[in-house]
């Protein structure tokens, strides 16, 4: 199937063919059709499929015919909400690419940069709004965006959107459009509440599931590493100086583990960077930008903070922390072995770490390849360490007990 068997106009194919598309991915072939005929949809499907096309071609299509002319005299007419500043710039440089032999005008509003710019821009007038739900709904207050001519809204990244706790506000959004809009949700994976919240937003809607969320393909290999979680940055260093090459970006759980890791890092001479919530926007996108024009080759990040984030050519994925969540496994190693590329994927599991494993492979039906070759092995009797509260201490808070010794601080 091509582009033109989906009924798209020269305008949107002239675009399409001059960003390097061919033929629509197995998403964009199912949705586009059904978008284009108002129809609510529910769409579960990766990264990297194509599914931010997937909605915007249709709707650039759809407001197309009807555009207003006087770029003052534009009111909002789709409304796609984000979870992430990067997911939302992304889609909107999407639509913009997409519509540029339009007249139809795309805007993006996110929180954590000044607010003044944004508000000119939307009294401009605007055909197309991207936005994160804080700043949407802080605008929303101060009059300054009127959602009472919305015909399509799109959430995108639902169960990261919920995970986040956004729910009130996606509700509120939903009730601030119109009664009659139409309704595109996308989401990666569909949990209870995703589902929960399908079925109270969502009037009869076409569901699409395009890729399993067990799915891993077959361009990435993986290895599994049992660690000490005392030993996982020695054997990060120790496999970045022997085995793992090229681009590579690295997730932690935390923003304070991003940080740490990346201080040691840099103190062993390597090309690194991060992205995680505490960042400003500016720092994440230049952060980003570093990486893909390879002044770093090293990227850490949250998984929040990477969600959406396209990066091509990524050699491999290194799960420093495992995920409590086994389809965030399948999304993060999902990054790299695209294109017909071989991938690299290496997750390190302590001993606390284990279940996590077991419910990775229930999900992925794959055993994961354990290698054992490597200088830090896990004690296989090892259990989780449980930290107990020391209780009737004779020291007060901040007096070092007699006789002890300060520790030295080491740099990997």
């Amino acid at each position: 199937m091509s582009f033109k068997d989906l009924q798209l106009n020269k305008p949107i194919l002239r675009a399409i063919a001059e960003a390097g598309y061919d033929n629509p991915t197995l998403v964009q072939e199912q949705t586009i059709p059904l978008v284009l005929e108002k129809k609510d949809v529910i769409t579960s499907a990766q990264t990297g499929t194509g599914k931010t096309a997937a909605f915007a071609l249709p709707i650039i299509q759809l407001l197309f015919d009807k555009q207003d002319a006087p770029k003052k005299g534009k009111k909002i007419k789709a409304l796609v909400v984000s979870p992430t500043r990067e997911l939302a710039i992304q889609i909107a440089n999407n639509f913009k690419t997409y519509s540029k032999n339009t007249n139809l005008r795309t805007t993006v509003i996110f929180g954590g940069v000044a607010i003044e710019p944004q508000i000119d821009v939307l009294r401009k007038g605007v055909d197309i709004l991207v936005a994160t739900p804080g700043r949407l709904l802080d605008l929303h207050k101060q009059d300054e965006i009127n959602l009472d001519y919305v015909e399509t809204l799109v959430l995108d990244e639902a169960d990261l959107m919920l995970d986040m706790g956004f729910i009130d506000d996606v509700k509120k959004i939903e009730r601030l459009c119109p009664e009659g809009k139409q309704i595109l949700l996308f989401s990666a994976t569909m949990p209870y509440k995703v589902e929960q919240l399908a079925n109270t937003i969502l009037k009869d809607p076409a569901r699409i599931e395009v890729t399993p969320s067990s799915s891993v393909t077959k361009d990435v290999s993986q290895l599994l590493y049992y660690v000490p979680k005392r030993n996982k940055i020695e054997l990060c260093l120790h496999l970045l100086r022997n085995t793992i090459k090229g681009s590579i970006l690295i997730f932690r759980r935390t923003k304070f583990g991003v940080d740490k890791l990346e201080q040691t890092l840099l103190k062993n001479g390597y090309k690194v960077d991060t992205i995680h919530g505490n960042k400003s926007q500016n720092d994440r996108q230049e952060a980003l930008k570093k990486f893909k024009n390879s002044y770093v080759n090293i990227l850490i990040a949250t998984d929040v903070a990477a969600r959406g984030i396209d990066i091509n050519e990524l050699d491999a994925v290194i799960n420093f922390d495992l995920p409590n969540i086994p389809e965030t496994y399948v999304h993060r190693i999902g990054r790299t072995g695209r294109a017909g590329n071989i991938g690299r994927s290496y997750a390190f599991c302590s001993a606390d770490e284990k279940n996590y494993v077991k419910s990775i492979q229930q999900l992925i039906n794959v055993q994961l390849p354990i290698e054992e070759d490597h200088p830090y092995p896990l004690d296989p009797k090892a259990k989780p360490i449980v930290h107990k509260k020391k209780s009737g201490s004779k020291h007060k808070k901040g007096r070092k007990s007699a006789g002890s010794k300060k520790k030295k601080k080491r740099w990997y």
